[in-house]
């Protein structure tokens, strides 16, 4: 019986409800206690976080060491500032593959222009889609086959990002003085609408709820953490890899081939870069639903166990707080006042305060400044139920269509 069902009970037959509500506290408490734990010793972790990246100048020894890979398909609505902030990059950047898979709206003809004023930029098309692969693995193969093997470093840039001027130095010099052969960034957020701004942070908490925060050093491989928006890879690590093979069937390829080379012994980092590159991912509640909510379960870099574990974390920790709080409140108002409700009435109050310190903590990854609807932001944790549904919910599928492609025979 459900937790709000007894609440129910409590309220409208008190006489008959003490034994169903000492259950009901019972087993929510033997849900959430354990989860509570878990996610206590993570957030410690924080306190030991290595700072945010910062822009730096690029050094003599970096010139050349870099081959960027864009992956591209229908980008021409958003691509612009990423094609600006890879020409402000310093000349540790040997060259900018753009690999285009056929787009029909004028992508490539941006990249050529782009090329006219940086020759570092080349235009390259991918072949068709080989069955069993996803189009952005794919794309960025083909540009590891084509770049030059005298970059040490391939990094990979999604076209909806901003990338700021001294953001390749800074990540070279982290990756090398920290000793990663992979290392990806966290970007800042760029939000319009109100519905985005009351979602998308209900739905990135899902991430802080399951996975150490950026910066925190590496985990065990099942739960490294990447982003595949700012993914720079040591070129002969990557290549021994196989390239990006390992995740070419994965809807989630930046965390699925950051495990699988932590797996097979390579150190992976994960960095707060909101200092160093912004994106604006979607446009609107509806398309930041349906396009990030989908991929967010990262079901193809996890085993069944570790997925139901970690949708057990969202259900208790991040879904349940706020109604169950809230729910009792009417208990807690009709006299209710016994160890195992109270227990559970403090300990789901404990969460919410936690949850709304996590708020705090995440405000610098937003861009709040360009958006009068940005105080949104601060009641996002009304849209935490929802954001676990998604979650549940993407889990429960694998998705036949992704940027335009279909995928129904994959």
């Amino acid at each position: 019986m459900s937790f709000f069902v007894v609440i129910n009970l409590v309220i409208t037959d008190p006489s008959t409800s003490n034994g169903l509500l000492a259950t009901g506290c019972c087993l929510l408490l033997l849900l959430q206690l354990p989860a509570t734990f878990i996610l206590l010793s993570r957030l410690l972790k924080g306190a030991k976080r290595v700072p945010p990246l910062l822009p730096r100048m690029t050094t003599p020894e970096q010139f050349g060491t870099v081959s960027i890979i864009v992956p591209t398909l229908n980008e021409a609505d958003r691509i612009s500032p990423c094609l600006r902030g890879l020409t402000q990059q310093g000349y540790e950047v040997r060259e900018i593959l753009v690999v285009d898979s056929d787009s029909t709206d004028g992508t490539p003809d941006l990249v050529k222009a782009a090329q006219k004023h940086d020759p570092r930029f080349r235009l390259l098309s991918d072949a068709p889609l080989p069955s069993g692969w996803v189009g952005r693995p794919w794309a960025l193969h083909t540009g590891l086959m084509a770049s030059s093997e005298n970059s040490e470093w391939v990094l990979g840039i999604d076209a909806d990002t901003q990338p700021r001027s001294g953001l390749v130095s800074a990540l070279i010099a982290s990756a090398e003085s920290e000793g990663y052969d992979l290392l990806s960034l966290s970007p800042q957020f760029q939000l319009k609408s109100s519905g985005e701004w009351w979602l998308q942070p209900a739905l990135l908490m899902t991430l802080l709820y399951r996975f150490d925060v950026a910066g925190v050093k590496p985990n065990p491989p099942e739960r490294v953490m990447a982003n595949g928006q700012c993914f720079l890879a040591r070129r002969e690590v990557l290549t021994a890899l196989g390239g990006y093979e390992a995740a070419k069937g994965s809807f989630c390829d930046d965390v699925t081939l950051a495990r699988y080379a932590a797996s097979m012994g390579a150190q992976v980092g994960f960095f707060d870069g909101a200092k160093v590159i912004k994106v604006r991912m979607y446009e609107g509640m509806k398309e930041t639903w349906q396009e990030w909510g989908r991929s967010l379960d990262l079901k193809d870099a996890s085993t069944p166990s570790l997925l139901l574990l970690e949708l057990w974390l969202l259900l208790v920790l991040q879904g349940l707080p706020l109604p169950v709080f809230v729910g009792s409140i009417a208990a807690f108002l009709q006299g209710e006042t016994s160890l195992m409700f109270l227990l559970a009435f403090g300990l789901n109050g404990g969460l919410l305060i936690i949850r709304f310190a996590l708020l705090f903590a995440v405000a610098p990854s937003y861009d709040r400044a360009a958006s009068p609807q940005s105080w949104f932001f601060w009641l996002s944790p009304f849209a935490d139920l929802p954001a676990v549904a998604r979650i549940f919910l993407s889990a429960s599928k694998r998705p036949t269509q992704w940027r335009g492609r279909l995928y129904h025979n994959n």
